[in-house]
């Protein structure tokens, strides 16, 4: 009795922690890449700015730029996306996570070395954790802009432009 019990607590947490994670979040079609880490999403009549949460794509002018952004719009222009919000930043845009075809495009950016993790505003556990390690594989087999000596993180580029 006692493990059934058990069993229909861990459920019921299962699908608590399922529910949380999917409240709030909407689908629209991808109608403009701006970059490598934000796209205009098209929700019914509005159009919303959405910035991929917990990452940071190199900067216009940085090496990788290019290919970031091409690799957006190859996986999402004009695609059916769910948008997963986890805030809104500065610039009033949506920041969340988006998924396409069963994958999530913050995390295939950093997994195909086209992107950061943005230390400064990826703090939700266990992904971001799980991004640092993407990253890491991404480094250590010297994937997309890590084939580079030594790239540099687009917060820093900012700076050093200002």
């Amino acid at each position: 009795m006692r493990l059934l019990v058990g069993f229909f607590k861990v459920l019921i947490l299962f699908w608590v922690l399922l529910w949380a994670t999917t409240v709030g979040a909407w689908e629209g079609v991808v109608t403009k890449v701006l970059d490598g880490d934000s796209m205009l999403v098209k929700q019914k009549k509005r159009t919303v700015t959405v910035r991929l949460y917990g990452i940071d794509c190199p900067e216009y002018n940085q090496p990788y730029a290019s290919a970031a952004k091409k690799t957006v719009q190859k996986m999402v222009l004009g695609q059916k996306v769910r948008i997963q919000p986890m805030g809104t930043d500065q610039y009033r845009r949506t920041v969340g996570l988006v998924t396409f075809r069963g994958q999530i495009l913050n995390v295939e950016l950093v997994r195909r070395g086209l992107a950061w993790v943005y230390p400064r505003y990826c703090k939700k556990q266990p992904l971001c954790r799980q991004l640092r390690d993407i990253e890491g594989v991404a480094r250590t087999n010297r994937i997309g802009l890590w084939q580079r000596s030594a790239p540099v993180p687009p917060w820093k580029w900012r700076q050093h432009r200002r």
